[in-house]
């Protein structure tokens, strides 16, 4: 089970902001609202080639250096 523990005066707001953010990134907030309703696995398939497609456009993204950076580099 995940928790934070309270600061000396430390609001209780923070606290509680500290640990959706670490829920949030964990991705235990995520995983507990699909679990509340029954999911078909065609549904399930969906879900993960939605999900695949973003990690990869991300991937893609950081994996391809701009052309003219290349350029600049090489030129030098």
């Amino acid at each position: 089970m995940r928790g934070v523990t309270l600061k000396k005066g430390e609001p209780v707001d923070r606290a509680l902001k500290r640990l959706k953010t670490k829920l949030d990134t964990e991705g235990i907030l995520e995983e507990m609202r699909r679990r509340r309703a029954f999911e078909t696995p065609t549904e399930r398939k969906q879900r993960k080639l939605r999900s695949a497609s973003k990690r990869n456009k991300i991937r893609w993204r950081y994996s391809n250096a701009p052309a003219g950076a290349e350029r600049s580099v090489a030129a030098e």
